[in-house]
């Protein structure tokens, strides 16, 4: 992607014309802005030929706001797989639209988007200060969820019967696609709706985002698995810890678990193909000399290995064959083949991770992620989502975001990382 193709520039309903009613806070200019790039070589080009640098808006507090608080009502939903932190999104929300803001008509939408097609009989849950007081200690999301699309039609129908004005998508790539049509469907009506994304990835692979909500619990909860693993395989002669872990289309959270004490002998993602003659090549060398492996493999590696059907889920992803079984019995196999016993233990704890509640760090990030989508949405920005970036918090229009997925660079610094912790050769074939 060249700089050139890359439009930061947020959609705004209209004019703020009423004063903010916080009171004592840091308000941010319109001008505020965060550079995309860091590193000086990539904007010394720039510079020297005369071009506007990319830059995202910065979030925060406006003076000045769209939406006079006493007057409108706004929505809350939930999409996608579960993720520690989604409670803490809601609850951060519905606090800050209630405190900050002084909004009393709070819907949590049901359901993921079925929730916003009236027909489908899935009354709102009216969200209040109470009702989200100790959410933030469960994992999932009060609000329930789903996968697949609905109209945008539909969806704005109940939007407009409803009168919320402000509409908070908390998700990942289909999601804030989806959202992207509801504020274009809003839009073709004339209607002031801002639609706000709240970026929810546990695979932290939305792109123009530095980290999502969950992503630093669920590889603290990883490498947990990962223990289990290796303490299983130095327990036992030539003992092989495998543990497949979420990843889909990006294998942070397989890399950065990696990462944590050098216990993971063999990192396998999505990014980076391997055949499996190679990963059984080298962990037999790895037994040899050691006596003992542990392999972190993401739920996308090695697709190209297995006998996939190419059908797409709810979500329109892919289905993706069980790298995690493939490996397990194609090493097995090989071994037995040989004559080299091993003892291999296999562990998936996904639904184990995905379901845990955020951790002190992750909570914290989603209270502030919330805050920040309430005041985009009150200053009436629309179709885009809260970002961060450079360890501040950013606005990015949707469709930039959900241009492409964001992946490990196999010719970077994490996954020289990878190397150097593993010492994996750099291609396993």
């Amino acid at each position: 992607m060249i700089d050139e193709e890359i439009d930061f520039s947020i959609e705004r309903l209209g004019d703020c014309c009423f004063p903010s009613p916080m009171k004592g806070v840091r308000f941010i200019g319109d001008r505020g802005r965060l550079l995309y790039h860091s590193r000086y070589e990539e904007i010394q080009p720039l510079i020297n030929a005369s071009k506007d640098l990319p830059a995202f808006e910065l979030a925060g507090p406006r003076e000045r706001i769209f939406f006079n608080p006493v007057d409108i009502s706004c929505g809350i939903v939930t999409c996608g797989g579960l993720c520690p932190g989604i409670n803490d999104v809601i609850r951060a929300v519905t606090l800050s639209l209630y405190h900050h803001y002084g909004v009393r008509r709070i819907y949590g939408f049901r359901y993921g988007y079925e929730g916003l097609v009236k027909r489908l009989g899935n009354t709102p849950l009216v969200l209040t200060p109470d009702v989200v007081n100790q959410i933030g200690e469960l994992g999932g999301t009060i609000l329930a969820s789903s996968r697949g699309p609905q109209e945008p039609a539909e969806m704005v129908d109940y939007l407009e019967e409803l009168g919320v004005t402000i509409l908070f998508a908390i998700g990942g790539d289909g999601t804030l696609k989806g959202a992207g049509k509801i504020a274009g469907e809003a839009a073709r009506r004339g209607r002031h709706i801002s639609v706000i994304g709240i970026p929810k990835t546990i695979d932290n692979d939305i792109s123009f985002i530095q980290t999502t909500f969950g992503f630093e619990t669920a590889v603290a909860e990883a490498h947990r698995a990962i223990y289990a693993a290796h303490t299983e395989a130095t327990g036992a002669r030539n003992g092989v810890g495998l543990v497949k872990l979420m990843g889909r289309d990006s294998g942070f959270i397989a890399a950065h678990s990696t990462l944590i004490n050098s216990q993971v002998n063999f990192c396998l993602a999505p990014e980076v193909p391997f055949t499996l003659e190679g990963l059984l090549r080298n962990l037999n060398e790895r037994l040899t000399q050691r006596g003992h492996a542990v392999i972190a493999v993401a739920e996308g590696a090695g697709q190209e290995l297995l006998a996939t059907t190419m059908e797409r889920d709810a979500s329109g992803n892919f289905k993706l064959g069980d790298i995690g079984t493939y490996l397990r019995e194609a090493i097995k196999e090989h071994f037995a083949n040989t004559g080299m016993e091993i003892n291999l233990k296999y562990i998936d704890p996904s639904y184990i991770i995905r379901s845990q509640p955020a951790n002190p760090h992750d909570s914290a990030f989603c209270l502030l992620l919330g805050h920040n989508a309430v005041h985009a949405g009150m200053s009436g920005r629309t179709n885009m989502m809260v970002g961060f970036w450079n360890h501040q918090f950013t606005h990015v229009p949707i469709n930039l975001a959900t241009r492409q997925r964001k992946k490990i660079d196999p010719e970077g610094w994490l996954w020289s990382s990878i190397l150097a912790s593993t010492g994996q050769p750099r291609e396993l074939i």
